[in-house]
């Protein structure tokens, strides 16, 4: 572990790859439960059409609920897979103590994801657009918020 000796933009490169995980647990999740337990997906959406799934027709209305559930399940396990991935490997721990700091770490990411998904919702909701597209902006949204909250506030930068 060379947290103290990392240059900021190799720890810069190692949180891009350890959210990389994170991210790739969190679409794996979350397109898994939307398209098999909470419908969010229809036919026109990008992963539909990749995968060649079949889905049902869902109602905007139900969408936008599922999107939310679904963002909170996919939450909770990428959520847990970047605070281990972050403190391994990219931010040094000890700043709160581990309870702490793990609350800390899913507080921030709470707030930012509660953002993300509400104009992912709105997206969905005013906008029509697809679960996807609000997806990614909602990662998007989310990534920049957790990297300047856990490197200034929760960790020892």
């Amino acid at each position: 572990m060379l947290h103290e000796k990392d240059h900021p933009g190799i720890q810069f490169l190692k949180y891009v790859f350890c959210g990389g995980c994170a991210f790739a647990a969190d679409v794996v999740t979350f397109f898994i439960v939307a398209w098999l337990f909470f419908p969010a997906l229809t036919e026109d959406d990008v992963f539909v059409r990749i995968f060649g799934l079949q889905v049902a027709p869902v109602d905007e209305h139900l969408r936008v609920v599922n999107f939310r559930i679904c963002t909170g399940i996919a939450f909770l396990v990428s959520n847990m897979t970047a605070y281990v991935l972050n403190v391994r490997f990219v931010f040094k721990a000890g700043k709160h103590s581990r309870w702490k700091e793990l609350g800390l770490f899913y507080l921030v990411s709470g707030i930012s994801i509660v953002i993300g998904m509400e104009a992912g919702a709105m997206m969905i909701g005013v906008f029509g657009l697809s679960t996807s597209f609000s997806y990614m902006a909602k990662a998007v949204s989310a990534t920049l918020i957790n990297y300047a909250a856990r490197k200034f506030f929760i960790f020892h930068g």
